[in-house]
């Protein structure tokens, strides 16, 4: 590999550009040599914006033409099944946006293919927000040390809310018709109804069935899911009990999600901003009462101001070099979608 990681992008619609390309494009340590878009138009457009050499009207041409080290795809989910091992085979690095497919056959597919060629990195970008990265280094600690006692209990907290927060500013956008993909087929284990619900369940919520995993670290299992739809109860490997509220109220104009991580002497609390928002990392408050006398302390330390989308094209390029391991790789992701599809059986009864 060069000095410079040669990207190719799949697809620059509006998370490809502005999540993704634009945090590419301004980072030393690569280089988009080449872009795929299915709408000529948009793709000239995008790549003359950024500065992007060669443009391909698909991903195949891309890949026949083309020295690559990783690629970056940002597609509609429903079509990772059908993209996502014909990317893999190519032996390369890939990125592409959570949740890993529409359903649990898909995402089977999906593991399958990255185990015989490349490897895939899913976009959970809010493990890359400096915020939580510290956290879960204080997490992890003080689980090994345990100076605030065991860990008790894990809640998080994400109402519906402005998640663009001004981020899609600078979008390029053309008049072609949006062009008909092919997808997945639908799960074979649900209905339409039910399955409609878990799409929309794992295209909003899966940021937050994964965050617990990662906040937790160890897997966990759905025990109920309130038949009102705000709330999944779940209990760690370990028996710790945790908690997702989905959207028990809705915010506007904000963003206010957040994840309380609670020892017998005192919690991590991690406040996390709007996904699209720029040059703006969450926040983390640490509260350590010892008891016996000592006096209780609340910190708040100051994390990098950078935002999670750029922190996380930072960590998929660090993976891409071996630096680190992949934030969340395909194993994973899938058990992300067994969770929600537990979820989806307590709470519809299918």
């Amino acid at each position: 590999m060069s000095d410079k990681i040669r990207l190719g992008f799949v697809g620059v619609g509006g998370m490809g550009q502005c999540a993704h390309l634009r945090n590419y494009a301004s980072l030393d340590g690569c280089e988009v040599v080449a872009l795929a878009e299915l709408r000529p138009e948009l793709g000239r457009k995008v790549a003359a914006k950024y500065g992007v050499p060669q443009v391909y009207p698909d991903h195949r041409e891309m890949l026949a033409d083309e020295r690559l080290d990783a690629i970056v795809a940002s597609q509609p989910f429903r079509r990772h099944g059908v993209l996502l091992p014909e990317l893999l085979a190519a032996g390369l690095p890939v990125f592409s946006e959570k949740p890993l497919a529409g359903c649990i056959e898909a995402g089977e597919k999906i593991v399958a293919a990255a185990q015989s060629g490349g490897w895939l990195m899913l976009g959970y970008n809010k493990r890359s927000d400096p915020a939580t990265m510290y956290a879960k280094v204080e997490i992890d600690r003080l689980k090994a040390s345990g100076d605030l006692g065991a860990i008790k209990y894990v809640r998080i907290l994400m109402p519906a809310g402005e998640w663009i927060a001004g981020g899609f500013f600078d979008l390029v956008r053309t008049d072609e018709p949006y062009p008909k993909l092919d997808q997945e087929p639908p799960a074979s284990d649900m209905d339409d109804e039910t399955f409609q619900a878990y799409v929309a369940f794992v295209n909003y919520y899966i940021h937050q069935v994964n965050l617990m995993r990662h906040l937790l670290g160890e897997s966990y299992e759905v025990t109920h899911a309130d038949p009102s739809g705000v709330l999944l109860v779940g209990r760690s490997e370990s028996g710790v009990c945790c908690t997702i509220e989905t959207s028990p109220y809705q915010t506007t104009v904000d963003w206010q999600e957040s994840a309380l991580v609670c020892f017998e002497k005192g919690y991590v609390k991690l406040d996390l901003p709007a996904p699209m928002v720029l040059n703006r990392p969450g926040r983390v408050e640490i509260l350590r009462d010892p008891g016996g006398g000592a006096t209780p302390e609340t910190v708040v330390p100051q994390v990098p101001q950078v935002h999670a989308m750029r922190q996380q094209a930072v960590n998929f390029l660090a993976a891409v070099r071996g630096e680190m391991p992949p934030m969340t790789d395909a194993a994973e992701a899938l058990e992300d979608l067994k969770v929600a599809r537990e979820y989806i059986r307590l709470w519809k009864g299918v």
